[in-house]
């Protein structure tokens, strides 16, 4: 038995070998026809089945129940299984114990990093470095492979302008400019040529428009135009397409009436036709059953019409596996249909040489030598340092000395659990430094930290529990506000300054974590109003995975250092930034409103026919609240450091241009401040007059630069007519001539603009 089916691997193997000999994808064409010309209907079914690992040890592989239907060759990928003796143990079954000895996939939600952990992904879009970001899905990418993973379900570039969604934290934020660059880096990160033990397959999702569900609230419903989805929504996918993306993964929401799982216009006519995507489509959990729920059928039915729009793999549901045989007899679909998913997925494996070496990450030494290593932890600890966002910095209290007595308060402050934020599956979150150990390692002997609760996460307990999930709980104390108030009011007395660790926890943003009110939790108010009515310099470290509301504390708390969740690394990473051993350089990649009734809000909007006139917050019968101005608390773009950057009027190359002539725009930038430090410059343009209204403004170039304290750096722009295209009122992607304001400034707000008239 044993001889037969290494026999069985050997000759798959020579198989292989003799394809690769042959070259490119006719050589994978023969192998896999060849190899399902052999195989029955149910085992190319079940190369569509992607169920859940569940929990299983080594030991029983054989037996379970995944075990069993491995062994049919009913089984063509398994997810959320962690750790290489696992993964070779079920590869073990389908390789050398099923009929076809066909490997399996195996795949892990590897958002930011595994056991190295980065910033959660809005965090990693502050840094505005794609170098950093391709990084850290490099060093992702080896982690997880060392540890027998080969597909990972990121990287997730859904466009959000509400922070409401729980999902902004697994996202790149508002813009579809930034988040295209961000999606190539990643996939170029995970991927790389697929050759390498170390490069994984990337999925990106989730394909499409999920991040625009209405009133902010998970799976809900989305309804736009399509001109809107080409020009704000589609890139950041299409860019991951291009990129040679090996898989997509289908959204939970709707689109024109028809959820995206079963979408042919989606995953077929705009996916495959239209951008040449070759890769396979797999669902989200259990997509396909949830559109009984929206309303399209039963089972049988729905599982039909999501084979049918295109797509591959079905994540858990097991409709596929339960209701495609029939369907085939019923002729509600046919055996060319089944055939063709069937294809995709072997393909996948082909690309990935796992008929080559089914073991390819299974090798145990990478495991104990290769993941959270001290090099990987030390790069994650610079990223995270980059991807803060100094808000606030009255009378520059930051950066603290290293010196006296320092009040840590809060109930983020020593809450090592949480520092990986959401969607950290494979940290070892007992590994990952809090802000108090952070500081104590970075001060040494240097200067004394006062530690104090102060408060718990929320007055309400049951809210408490549900963001504070997945082994994130924050020990709640049981004695009482004023008893917690009246412990860090000590400490904060004696004390020189006071850092209030403070916000959301890790869990208060993700999946299914949508939030109605987007302010600190009360209580932690009523701490930070305490702590401020001491008089002694006070610094909020700023938790969170979304914009929240701050127009309080904007206007009364000094300084405000927003630190996302910096993963593994972030106490230390954090303690860098207080104490100026790194000069904070992001830049917000969200707008925050500066109150609920604001949102959607987002900085490339368009005019109306009744705009505010400039400097005006409110006029009547204009486009305006009452009660409010129109603008963010802090816009897109934004975001301080220790040091201070001048920027020079804007000079272009030419007043007029004609077709394909490039446009240089530059400035000067000068720090003039005391700290060498880096600096975003960004560049957006506003095509003035279109044949359809076209935002006000939108981003179409950036460049993060070093500059020395008194140095000063020309930075140029180089913009051809490619920078000026969009999707017209036919879906036709061009540029039109006619006047155009070239913008370069530090945000979206603060730039210096001068006009160009460019005709083709």
């Amino acid at each position: 038995m044993v001889k037969n089916a290494l026999l069985s691997v050997v000759f798959l193997f020579v198989l292989v070998s003799i394809a690769g000999a042959q070259g490119g994808d006719a050589a994978m064409n023969s192998y896999i026809s060849n190899l399902m010309s052999r195989m029955t209907l149910d085992e190319k079914i079940g190369q569509l089945n992607l169920p859940s690992a569940g929990e299983f040890t080594t030991g029983t592989a054989t037996n379970s129940d995944i075990g069993v239907n491995v062994k049919k060759g009913l089984v063509g990928g398994l997810f959320n299984i962690k750790g290489v003796e696992k993964i070779k143990a079920i590869q073990k079954v389908a390789v050398e114990e099923s009929r076809m000895k066909i490997p399996m996939l195996f795949g892990m939600d590897v958002i930011h990093g595994y056991e190295t952990t980065f910033p959660v992904p809005l965090g990693l879009s502050c840094t505005w470095d794609m170098k950093a970001v391709e990084q850290s899905a490099r060093i992702a990418a080896m982690e997880a492979s060392a540890d027998g993973i080969g597909w990972t379900f990121s990287p997730m570039v859904d466009v959000s302008r509400d922070p409401r969604w729980g999902r902004v934290s697994e996202g790149n934020g508002e813009d579809p400019y930034l988040g295209s660059q961000i999606a190539r880096a990643m996939v170029k990160g995970y991927q790389g040529d697929l050759k390498s033990n170390s490069n994984i397959l990337a999925c990106v999702k989730h394909y499409a428009l999920y991040g625009a569900g209405e009133a902010g609230r998970d799976y809900n419903t989305v309804d736009m135009s399509r001109i809107r989805m080409y020009n704000e929504y589609f890139p950041p996918y299409k860019a991951a397409v291009d990129a040679g993306v090996g898989s997509v993964m289908a959204s939970f929401n709707e689109i024109d009436g028809i959820p995206a799982t079963g979408n042919k216009w989606l995953l077929t006519d705009v996916l495959r036709k239209q951008w040449g995507f070759k890769g396979f489509v797999v669902t989200d959990y259990t997509g396909i059953n949830e559109m009984v729920d929206h309303g399209m059928g039963d089972l049988q039915a729905v599982s039909a019409l999501a084979l049918k729009a295109g797509v591959d793999m079905d994540m858990v549901g097991e409709g596929f596996l339960k209701t495609l045989k029939k369907s085939l007899t019923d002729k509600k679909v046919t055996a060319a249909e089944i055939d063709l998913a069937c294809r995709r997925m072997l393909e996948a494996k082909y690309k990935l040489g796992l008929f080559k070496d089914p073991y390819k990450y299974c090798d145990e030494t990478r495991a104990k030598n290769e993941i959270f290593t001290d090099a990987n932890r030390k790069i994650a600890r610079q990223i995270a340092a980059e991807s803060f966002v100094l808000l606030k910095n009255q009378d520059n209290v930051l950066p603290l000395k290293k010196a006296g007595k320092i009040a840590l308060i809060g109930p983020l402050a020593d809450a090592a659990n949480n520092m990986a934020g959401t969607w950290s599956v494979a940290t070892k979150q007992d590994k990952s430094i809090s802000v108090l150990a952070g500081l104590k390692q970075v001060l040494g002997n240097s200067a004394e930290v006062l530690y104090a609760k102060g408060s718990n996460l929320t007055a309400d307990a049951v809210l408490e529990e549900r963001a504070t999930m997945f082994g994130k709980g924050l020990n709640r104390d049981q004695r009482s506000e004023e008893e917690l108030a009246k412990e860090a009011l000590k400490m904060a007395a004696q004390a020189d300054v006071i850092v209030a660790a403070m916000g959301e926890s890790a869990e208060f943003s993700g999946e299914a974590s949508s939030r109605s009110n987007i302010d600190i939790p009360e209580t932690q108010q009523k701490l930070l109003k305490q702590l401020l009515a001491t008089g002694k310099p006070l610094v909020l470290v700023l938790f969170a995975g979304r914009p929240l509301t701050l127009s309080w504390e904007e206007k009364n708390v000094p300084a405000i250092l927003n630190v996302w969740f910096g993963g593994s690394e972030a106490g230390t990473a954090i303690a860098d930034v207080l104490f100026g051993d790194v000069n904070p350089s992001g830049k917000l990649t969200m707008s925050f409103p500066q109150n609920l009734g604001q949102i959607p809000i987002y900085y490339a909007h368009k005019n109306t026919g009744r705009p505010l006139a400039e400097g005006k917050w409110f006029q009547k019968f204009r486009s305006n609240y009452i009660d409010v101005s129109n603008d963010p608390l802090y816009p897109f773009g934004y975001g301080l450091g220790y040091s201070s950057f001048t920027y020079s009027d804007v000079k272009l190359s030419s007043a007029s241009l004609k077709g394909n002539q490039t446009l240089k725009a530059s400035i000067t930038l000068t720090n003039s401040g005391k700290y060498d430090g880096k600096e975003v410059v960004q560049l957006y343009i506003r095509d003035v007059v279109g044949s359809v209204t076209r935002p006000m403004k939108e981003l179409k170039g950036f460049q993060k630069v070093a500059v020395k304290a008194g140095e000063s750096k020309t930075i140029i722009f180089n913009i051809t007519p490619e920078d000026l295209k969009f999707y017209n009122s036919n879906l036709k992607y061009d540029w039109e001539p006619g006047e155009f304001e070239i913008m370069v400034g530090s945000n979206s707000r603060d730039v210096k603009m001068q006009k160009v008239n460019w005709v083709k």
